[in-house]
């Protein structure tokens, strides 16, 4: 199993980015840490000197396994569901401007909750139809580079689009992109899927990254989530990507982190030793 964890490039209000901003010394502890790479949260990469990223990143031997955008709807209001053209417009730009960046590091991009929610007085179908266009747009804009993107399914409190595998799966058929798969998180699973192991299954191919976050979204080995079965199935289902920790940095970021990926790797050593 290769292990990262999130990082926020710049300061922002989403709480389970468990680290933010100082890029130099944040990578650096990742590295110490043990992890093999990091996801970076970029809100716009226009912020971002990809060069100076690019050396930092080689610097520590860490690989970029995914780049998360969240913030652009957590900041700034971008959705691709948004009743006001503009605002759909520049969310699908957003997510178009981070394809180099993307492709460059070797990066799948996250679409969380750049989606956003039906708004007030549009109908779920509406917004349903809004974000399978922008999908289309934002994946033919990604593959002209090669670049993959990954919808999340997210918990019935933060969007009333995509709750679970099956939705994510369904969604994807509509949309009809190669490049295009399933981010699942374990903090939201816990609450939507009857079984975190059996939508892990039913993902088969199309599960392109994965996130960890414990029942209470603090790090793994913190709430009562069977981590053990959860590695053992994502391996039985060949997946080859990371293990990507986004979770609260409670107590704080560092012991977090270390807390984390210790549990996760002896539960994995478990495994492959039982």
């Amino acid at each position: 199993m290769k292990f990262s964890v999130v990082l926020s490039t710049h300061p922002a209000q989403f709480q389970a980015a468990t680290f933010k901003g100082d890029l130099e010394s944040n990578l650096s502890r990742i590295a110490a840490f043990g992890y093999d790479g990091v996801e970076l949260a970029i809100r716009d990469p226009r912020l971002v000197e990809a060069d100076a990223l690019a050396g930092l990143l080689s610097a520590q031997h860490l690989a970029v396994p995914a780049i998360g955008t969240g913030q652009a709807w957590g900041e700034e209001g971008l959705s691709f569901t948004s009743d006001h053209p503009e605002v759909r417009a520049a969310a699908i730009e957003r997510a178009a401007s981070h394809v180099p960046l993307a492709s460059r590091l070797g990066a799948i991009i996250i679409i969380g909750l750049l989606r956003g929610i039906t708004p007030k007085d549009q109908t779920h179908e509406r917004s349903m139809e809004f974000l399978i266009e922008a999908l289309r747009t934002s994946c033919s804009a990604a593959a002209e580079l090669g670049v993959r993107l990954a919808l999340e399914p997210l918990n019935r409190y933060e969007t009333d689009l995509i709750h679970t595998a099956a939705d994510g799966l369904a969604l994807i058929e509509r949309v009809g992109a190669d490049n295009l798969g399933l981010l699942l998180d374990t903090f939201h699973m816990n609450i939507e899927e009857p079984s975190i192991e059996q939508s892990i299954r039913a993902c088969g191919r199309h599960l392109f990254h994965f996130h960890v976050a414990d029942s209470n979204r603090w790090h793994p080995g913190a709430g009562h989530l069977d981590f053990a079965s959860i590695l053992r199935t994502l391996s039985d289902a060949g997946y080859q990507g990371y293990v990507s920790g986004e979770f609260l940095p409670r107590p704080e970021a560092d012991t977090a982190a270390q807390r984390g990926l210790a549990h996760l790797k002896r539960v994995s050593d478990e495994r492959h030793v039982g």
